[in-house]
C-alpha cells in the first residue's frame, strides 16, 4: 500500500470552516443551522479530526469523527463515525464521494475544495423502481454547506 501520494484531499482541508447548512426537502429549502467544521492531524499516521458542530438553537449537535487516508494509490479514504460505523470514501479531482445505504434508505455525500470554500452534500433517497438492469432510488432530500475557510 502506497500512502505517499502527491495530493492528500484532508491535508488540504485541515484548519477551521464555517457556514450554514440547508436542508431541502421534495425542492423546497425546509430549514437551515449554522455549522462549524474544523479539520486537525493528529499523532496517527494518516489520520485526521473531522469534527462538525451543529450550532443550532434548539438542537445544538457534535460529530466528532476522524477521517482516515487507507491507501494514496486509489486515493482511498475511511471516514470513522464511531460506534463502528465506517463509510468509504473516494477522491477524485478535489472531491471526496461516499455512497452507503442505512436502514433502507440510500444515501450520497461529498465534500468538494475549491480554493478557500469547501462545499459539503447529503442526499437521501428510497428504492422506487428495480428493473431488469436499474435499480432507480429518489432524491428526498438535501443537505448543503459551503463552508468558507476562517483565517
Amino acid at each position: 500500500m502506497n500512502l505517499y501520494a502527491q495530493e492528500n484531499f484532508a491535508a488540504k482541508c485541515e484548519g477551521k470552516w464555517k457556514g450554514t447548512m440547508y436542508m431541502y426537502g421534495k425542492g423546497q429549502i425546509r430549514d437551515s443551522v449554522p455549522v462549524e467544521l474544523f479539520v486537525q492531524k493528529t499523532s496517527l499516521p494518516h489520520t485526521w479530526v473531522w469534527k462538525t458542530n451543529y450550532l443550532s438553537i434548539k438542537n445544538p449537535m457534535e460529530k466528532n469523527y476522524k477521517l482516515e487516508l487507507k491507501d494514496s494509490a486509489s486515493q482511498t479514504y475511511l471516514i470513522d463515525e464511531g460506534d463502528g460505523i465506517e463509510l468509504w470514501s473516494y477522491y477524485f479531482n478535489n472531491k471526496l464521494y461516499s455512497v452507503f445505504e442505512t436502514h433502507d434508505v440510500m444515501l450520497t455525500s461529498s465534500y468538494e475544495l475549491q480554493g478557500n470554500e469547501l462545499i459539503f452534500e447529503v442526499t437521501s433517497g428510497k428504492k422506487i423502481e428495480d428493473r431488469k438492469e436499474v435499480t432507480n432510488y429518489s432524491v428526498l432530500s438535501l443537505q448543503r454547506v459551503v463552508f468558507k475557510r476562517e483565517k
